[in-house]
């Protein structure tokens, strides 16, 4: 069988069998599109098929974006990876360290012992957190009044650090700030950025911050894996339009434009317009930036959100400025060197220079890390290197 005939079969099936309400996939090479596949609804409650140009929320698969903007400036000399972040936002020089609460509830907080920069932001080592992944976060919150980083609203911003930066990996705010940086090196609110700056050169005109009436008409509902593992379309939708773009979270887009990003990668910053990143930006990208620190497993602390997300114990695994690097083959084939990230809605990318390949995957269920979804991605990656080795 041909590839087209096991990535269709493979996906058919799971969505005949209930397993996802629907999916699309395709996978690159540097040339161009090597398969594209749309199977089964954009949502449980009508008859609208899924299909290539479909749009969905791709959450942190924004967070890919808003590093190339960031780096995109780091070529021009307008930011450096090193200097304290603040030179440029300000704001970043006014944030303490969590160490707790006291017996009132209120939070206790300390100066951190140095400045975040650039790196720790596009690592993840800078400190910030999530409140589905990290407790003290919603108490934080609930003490202060912080609204959750899915409201859209600014104000989200405002959580201490959960430690000293360069400590350690926690999955995080980070890129919702560097966002913020972006927007006050530039002058430009981001959503505009990414247009002239890299969707302009990609060719890439479904996925903004803010949806048009044609995304919206061609949009999935996000569907609630409910507890005897039933799908539940809900309507869950960031606000439209948010206070700020969320660089972290907050695009809606299809996966035809997200290819593009992602075979600019394999094309070493060359896009189908225009170049989008220098060559050498594109190999500092993709090399580990957190020196001995390794990404660890992501323990979910909102099974509504997200469950937890494991990681082959015998593969470490790293960050770059973009993406996490494994560093050795994945047991799906993708080889060591690789690089990879998801969304929340159980959307999920890879991309592979040395084998020079990629793929994108995109559904709309929560939790992330879903039971059938995200086994599904693999099951497709997998066939994928099957196929391309036959």
């Amino acid at each position: 069988m041909s590839l087209k005939e096991h990535l269709d079969g493979l996906l058919r099936n799971a969505t005949d069998a209930g397993d996802v309400p629907g999916v699309v996939a395709m996978v690159t090479d540097a040339k161009g599109t090597i398969y594209q596949g749309a199977f089964g609804k954009r949502s449980l409650d009508s008859d609208a098929a899924m299909t290539l140009d479909t749009v969905g929320l791709i959450a942190s698969m924004t967070k890919a974006v808003t590093s190339i903007a960031a780096l995109q400036l780091l070529e021009q000399g307008k930011v450096d990876l090193e200097s304290p972040a603040s030179k440029w936002l300000p704001a970043l020089g006014e944030i303490q360290v969590l160490e707790g609460f006291d017996a009132d509830g209120k939070p206790r907080t300390r100066a951190p012992k140095r400045a975040v920069t650039l790196r720790h932001l596009l690592t993840h080592t800078s400190g910030f957190g999530y409140e589905f992944l990290n407790e003290a976060i919603p108490k934080y919150q609930a003490a202060t009044g912080t609204p959750s980083a899915l409201s859209g609203e600014l104000a989200m911003l405002k959580v201490p650090l959960m430690f000293d930066p360069g400590e350690r990996w926690e999955y995080g705010t980070s890129l919702d700030w560097v966002g913020q940086i972006v927007e006050a090196v530039s002058g430009l609110k981001l959503g505009e950025y990414f247009a002239k700056n890299i969707f302009a050169p990609l060719g890439i005109t479904d996925t903004a911050f803010v949806m048009t009436p044609s995304m919206r008409e061609r949009k999935a509902k996000i569907h609630a894996r409910g507890p005897a593992n039933e799908l539940i379309p809900i309507d869950l939708e960031l606000p439209q339009p948010p206070e700020f773009g969320m660089g972290g979270a907050g695009l809606y887009g299809t996966m035809g434009d997200y290819i593009k990003i992602i075979r600019m990668i394999l094309n070493k910053g060359a896009g189908d317009n225009g170049r989008v990143l220098k060559e050498e930006t594109v190999a500092l990208l993709s090399t580990n930036h957190m020196g001995d620190l390794n990404v660890p497993s992501v323990k979910s602390i909102n099974p509504g959100l997200s469950n937890d997300m494991p990681l082959p114990p015998d593969i470490p695994h790293k960050w770059g400025l973009a993406h996490m690097i494994n560093t050795k083959t994945f047991p799906t084939g993708r080889a060591a060197g690789s690089l990879m990230w998801a969304g929340l809605t159980n959307a999920y990318y890879w991309i592979d220079p040395s084998t020079g390949i990629g793929g994108v995957y995109m559904t709309q269920i929560l939790p992330f890390a879903d039971i059938k979804s995200m086994p599904l991605f693999f099951q497709f990656e997998g066939t994928v290197y099957h196929c391309l080795k036959a």
